[in-house]
């Protein structure tokens, strides 16, 4: 099958792959808000822990009997590790930031993540960006600081912790745009989830309470959604192109705002919602302009 063939077929589930990305969307804003709900009771190791222990058992019961243990075969030990304890401690920055601040507003700094990886890409990878991306670049930063507002007396710690979320998130960007040379997606999902849990087991003698049967079963159904949402999300950008779908991934924040406010009262103050739409506006204006040049450079990488 040529290149020209695959993208057609990419095309043609356009729709299929928009369901999965809004699908994931809704089951990761679920999750989030459950996290949100259980670490102002427990001890933020604990939530990771079961959340964590339920996503892995769910993604291996969607990979493993599909592709076998062989699709644990790599010869890139070091780099999963250095990717899975990356997502690890982006997870727990997340944790932390969603324990003091509002749903929407953590998630809203989440999504300066493709800001940070334009700008590493450039340091790390030896990008060329030009003009255009770098305004945005730029743009975007100004919404981040209109969200956080650091001279208003808010910048606080959960401020900083969803900062260092959208920076880790970025480098786990880079790495696997760096391994999937090599390495399948499922690979890459079995790997991090295995690191994943078992870097949170390690925090469990740090702080434990036995969680009430209702708590554990809501820990359970963010588990299994968050590996379901991981599995969903990874299905549409395998079966449609992404700049078809990524614009759909910023339904999350429309999710996470309506949860906030109909669970803890959360209402969205203007400087949320003008900053918000300022980074998602630079996010897609910087997944616009890669789709331009991977599209200039296609004709090239098919020719034979």
């Amino acid at each position: 099958m040529t290149v020209a063939d695959r993208l057609a077929a990419r095309r043609d589930q356009v729709g299929r792959g928009i369901l999965y990305m809004i699908a994931s969307t809704v089951m990761f804003a679920g999750g989030n808000a459950v996290v949100k709900w259980e670490v102002a009771i427990y001890p933020v190791g604990e939530v990771a822990f079961f959340r964590a222990l339920f996503a892995f058992g769910t993604v291996a019961l969607m990979i493993l009997p599909r592709a076998g243990w062989g699709v644990l075969r790599t010869h890139k030990h070091r780099e999963h590790l250095q990717r899975g304890l990356s997502q690890f401690g982006s997870m727990m920055c997340w944790f932390l930031a969603v324990r003091v601040l509002s749903l929407g507003s953590a998630t809203a700094i989440g999504f300066a993540a493709p800001l940070f990886t334009t700008l590493l890409s450039i340091v790390v990878l030896k990008e060329e960006v030009g003009i255009h991306r770098w305004s945005a670049l730029i743009i975007g930063f100004i919404g981040v600081l209109i969200i956080t507002r650091p001279g208003a007396g808010t910048m606080n710690i959960g401020v900083l912790f969803g900062i260092a979320n959208a920076v880790l998130i970025s480098t786990v960007a880079i790495a696997i745009r760096r391994m999937s040379v090599s390495e399948s997606t499922e690979t890459l999902t079995l790997y991090q989830m295995t690191t994943i849990t078992m870097c949170s087991a390690g925090l469990l003698p740090l702080g434990f309470a036995p969680p009430h049967w209702i708590d554990l079963l809501l820990l359970a159904l963010a588990g299994i959604g968050n590996g379901v949402a991981q599995f969903w999300w990874t299905r549409s950008l395998a079966i449609a192109p992404p700049s078809a779908v990524v614009p759909f991934n910023y339904l999350s924040l429309v999710w996470a705002t309506i949860l906030g406010f109909a669970i803890w009262g959360d209402r969205p103050g203007e400087s949320l919602l003008f900053g918000s739409v300022i980074v998602v506006a630079s996010g897609l204006y910087i997944l616009w302009r890669e789709t331009m040049v991977r599209r200039r450079r296609l004709p090239a990488a098919a020719a034979p």
